[in-house]
């Protein structure tokens, strides 16, 4: 199978989509930019400079300072396609991606969304005599 058109394709292009369908569910084009940054470890700055230039995805995910650790635990369905099924690793950062603005989109919360782990630990109560 050849290169896929997507990797091509300019990230600038595409992320007024991602804006565009996390804005309509009442979600922010900062959230947005949370999650991209998370994902691929952009700074603001750093992500601002991706979309100034143009970069096309294949270049937006080579330069990424860093692909978060945490990218692994994404599991689920885009577009009909079950991300951690995703052999080539360029395409399954994309869906990666796809699947985090989905999540938003569907007011899943933040820390969820990212990864993160919550620390809720219940804390025993003593036992009385």
């Amino acid at each position: 199978m050849g290169r896929h058109r997507i990797f091509g394709t300019s990230f600038a292009s595409v992320y007024p989509l991602y804006v565009q369908k996390a804005e309509r569910k009442g979600r922010t084009k900062a959230e947005v930019d949370r999650i991209i940054c998370w994902l691929t470890g952009y700074s603001e700055e750093g992500l601002r400079q991706q979309l100034q230039q143009g970069s096309d995805f294949e270049t937006f995910f080579a330069q990424a300072p860093a692909i978060h650790p945490n990218s692994e635990l994404i599991k689920g369905v885009v577009c009909g396609v079950r991300v951690e099924e995703v052999e080539d690793p360029l395409m399954r950062q994309i869906r990666h991606l796809d699947k985090l603005v989905d999540e938003l989109a569907r007011g899943r919360p933040m820390e969820k969304i990212l990864r993160q782990q919550v620390n809720c630990r219940v804390q025993a109560r003593p036992r009385e005599a």
